[in-house]
């Protein structure tokens, strides 16, 4: 039987080339994180947002469900997104997990509507090809249950590279139809450029790095 379909928004990071809680910042009025689980929680049966421990109390990510990153996977693999991922697999170990971050202001409706429509249950993961280097973008991706649970296992003996295992599974590889639809936006002259591109509104400018 093909495995539930959760959604796992990631917005665990430290912001640090942008200087700005990322999930916070505006886009259309709006908070990237509350405009990134909209778009997530219509194509999946539930969604949750990963969030780092001390993050917990953060009134924005506090008023959706969240699952926070669990302090042996995070020493297991020193950080990076697949803590987040990992944790959640933990929690609910026999779903999918359409995963992705929040930083992705140009990420759009059809683009996850098409990765949840072409979803391959039996294959490792169904992913889009990065514009930027041609390899599988794991931040915006279904991953299946089995393959969460082989990388879990890995997690104790190696530091997990999510492109990599993409690259070297059976996965479903989809081309992106919108340009810059899963453009990471991560300091403030990339997001200058987006608010641009995006024809940003004056509350938006305002809240501009």
């Amino acid at each position: 039987m093909t495995a539930f379909l959760y959604g796992l928004v990631l917005a665990g990071g430290e912001s640090r080339r942008m200087g700005h809680d990322k999930a916070a910042l505006p886009y259309g009025g709006r908070p990237q994180l509350a405009r990134a689980f909209d778009l997530v929680a219509r194509h999946v049966k539930r969604c949750f947002v990963s969030i780092r421990p001390d993050q917990q109390f953060d009134p924005l990510r506090a008023s959706y469900p969240c699952i926070v990153d669990r302090r042996e996977t995070k020493d297991m693999l020193g950080g990076g997104p697949m803590v987040g991922v990992l944790s959640a697999h933990i929690a609910y170990p026999d779903v999918a997990w359409l995963v992705v971050a929040c930083d992705l202001p140009m990420l759009d409706d059809t683009t996850l509507a098409t990765l949840a429509h072409e979803r391959n249950a039996d294959q490792a993961a169904t992913a889009y090809v990065s514009e930027s280097d041609g390899l599988p973008e794991p931040l915006c991706t279904i991953w299946e249950p089995a393959t969460l649970a082989a990388l879990n296992r890995q997690a104790a003996d190696q530091k997990i590279r999510p492109r990599q295992m993409l690259g070297g599974s059976a996965v479903r590889l989809l081309e992106v139809k919108k340009p810059g639809a899963l453009e990471n936006v991560n300091a403030p002259d990339e997001r200058n450029r987006v608010l641009q591109r995006l024809g940003c509104s004056e509350q938006d400018l305002k809240c501009s790095l």
